[in-house]
C-alpha cells in the first residue's frame, strides 16, 4: 500500500464517514473502492449517457432486427 493524502469537503467527509459505517469497513476501504471503479469505467462521460440509454425504449415488436425495413417503412407510411 502507498500512503497519501487528499482534502476533502465537510459534506464529502461525512459521507464517506456514513458510508464506512454502514458497509463495516473503514473509510481508505471506501475510497479504495471508489478509486477502482473511477478507474474502470469509461473516460468519456458520453459514453455512460449512451450505454445508459440502451434499451430505455420498448416498441413490443419482436422481430425489428429482422425486419427493420418492413417496419420503418411502415412507420413511414403512417
Amino acid at each position: 500500500m502507498v500512503r497519501t493524502q487528499i482534502s476533502l469537503t465537510q459534506p464529502q467527509f461525512e459521507a464517506l464517514k456514513a458510508r464506512a459505517e454502514v458497509t463495516g469497513t473503514s473509510m481508505a476501504a471506501v475510497i479504495r473502492d471508489a478509486v477502482d471503479r473511477a478507474l474502470t469505467a469509461p473516460a468519456d462521460e458520453t459514453w455512460v449517457r449512451a450505454l445508459d440509454a440502451v434499451g430505455a425504449g420498448q416498441s413490443g415488436i419482436d422481430d425489428v432486427s429482422l425486419d427493420h425495413d418492413r417496419h420503418l417503412a411502415d412507420a413511414l407510411a403512417e
